[in-house]
């Protein structure tokens, strides 16, 4: 099967290096467990240009077949999972610090999961649903930390990563010189008011660090997020947001060049006991993440931009 969802990925993404980096491998290492492949069927499945790779005519063969075995498989899996979520219990209770995905990610579960009563926490502080998680008072949460500000990760949590770094972005007036651009450096923002919510765990932290590694001293407004975009709008500050942020009137979302300031996204459960239930909470999450990521317009660019590993949102 592990055989069959490589054929399919190269022949989707038209690359032998996209195809690895949505599968989370090197491209040597797929391109040896390719030729490999080709040894056990005796033909060359692709043909390899510089523009990608295409499937022969013994590939077409055999990605016909593999397909159909692929989404079987897939299926499988799905009902497996959402079957090992609903033996849990009737309650399941999540935490999530701020995010676009969360829409989305409760919409799926309490599709998965119709006679269970799903609750969400929503908190500014990682730190904070982390320990919620330890004591057992969430059974998981989807959390976000700050490149070079590392949240305290109680003993006996277990993680799931879903993007080693998502990059930063910044939202800024739409009356900014910079504003036409499709990407902005810290040297066009270096006379601007920023603001950032000192609450938010490793937020400050983490943009001290990239003003200190850019030798910017610009004036700092400290405030709350849920004020910014209104004062964004007003053209009175610039502020970093993430990259599935939707721009209102007022407001436009550009990413930073060299993306210097960035987060790792995970989920967090306790260890040691049967993960069959969490591959299904984190499949949902992953999922809802990716629909919002190819649905915001700056993201999307960057994600094609940067060859992402994220496949294309459902």
């Amino acid at each position: 099967m592990r055989h069959l969802r490589v054929l399919c990925a190269i022949a989707d993404t038209g690359s032998v290096r996209k195809a690895a980096r949505q599968l989370g491998m090197t491209q040597p290492s797929l391109t040896t467990q390719l030729r490999r492949i080709e040894n056990a069927l005796g033909g060359q499945l692709f043909v390899r240009e510089r523009s990608g790779s295409r499937p022969t005519a013994l590939g077409h063969t055999v990605l016909h077949r593999a397909r159909p075995i692929v989404a079987e498989m897939t299926a499988l899996v799905d009902e497996t999972r959402s079957a090992v979520v609903r033996e849990q219990g009737t309650r399941l209770r999540v935490g999530s610090t701020g995010s676009r995905a969360v829409a989305g990610w409760l919409r799926r579960l309490r599709a998965r999961l119709p006679g269970t009563d799903t609750t969400i926490r929503i908190d500014l502080s990682g730190n904070a649903l982390l320990r919620m998680v330890a004591a057992g008072q969430l059974d998981a949460a989807f959390v976000h930390e700050v490149e070079g500000a590392p949240l305290r990760v109680p003993d006996g949590l277990a993680e799931r990563e879903l993007l080693a770094r998502e990059p930063q972005f910044i939202a800024l007036p739409a009356t900014h010189p910079a504003a036409g651009l499709d990407c902005v450096t810290l040297a066009d923002l270096a006379d601007d008011q920023w603001m950032v919510d000192p609450s938010v765990d490793g937020e400050w932290a983490g943009l001290r660090r990239i003003f200190t590694a850019a030798g910017m001293d610009p004036r700092v407004m400290h405030g709350d997020y849920l004020a910014a975009a209104d004062l964004v709008a007003a053209g009175e500050v610039v502020t970093p947001c993430q990259p599935t942020s939707r721009p209102r009137p007022g407001m436009v979302v550009r990413p930073l060049r060299g993306d210097p300031l960035a987060v790792r996204l995970f989920l967090a459960y306790r260890g040691g006991q049967d993960t069959e239930w969490v591959d299904a909470l984190f499949a949902d999450l992953r999922d809802a993440y990716m629909e919002v990521a190819w649905a915001s317009t700056a993201y999307r660019e960057w994600l094609v931009r940067n060859e992402s590993p994220l496949p294309v949102g459902s």
